[in-house]
């Protein structure tokens, strides 16, 4: 019998960062995770203060974009799941910004 354990870490951010096109999260455990902000429209459509302006929720298990009305959790990011959001209620936010 194999004894040997296999250790799981729960995913969580302790840093973010936001580029033009990317949104880059360093985890607790080392790992630093990019995906396109394409994935992400709000973040995407936001100013640099808008996307610099984030909090980590749940001890680091999520980001909030307070100022972009954006939530998205550390494992759906893992799980390559971009963002869920309606093309209707992205387009009622966008007008909603103009």
């Amino acid at each position: 019998m194999n004894s040997s354990a296999t250790l799981e870490y729960e995913a969580a951010a302790v840093r973010v960062e936001v580029t033009e096109d990317e949104l880059m999260v360093q985890l607790v455990d080392g790992r630093k995770v990019s995906v396109p902000l394409a994935w992400y429209p709000r973040l995407l459509h936001g100013t640099p203060d808008e996307r610099n302006t984030c909090e980590l929720m749940g001890r680091g298990a999520g980001i909030h974009w307070p100022l972009l009305d954006e939530d998205i959790s550390v494992a759906g990011i893992l799980k390559g799941h971009p963002s869920g959001e309606s093309p209707q209620s992205l387009k009622r936010w966008l007008d909603s910004r103009k």
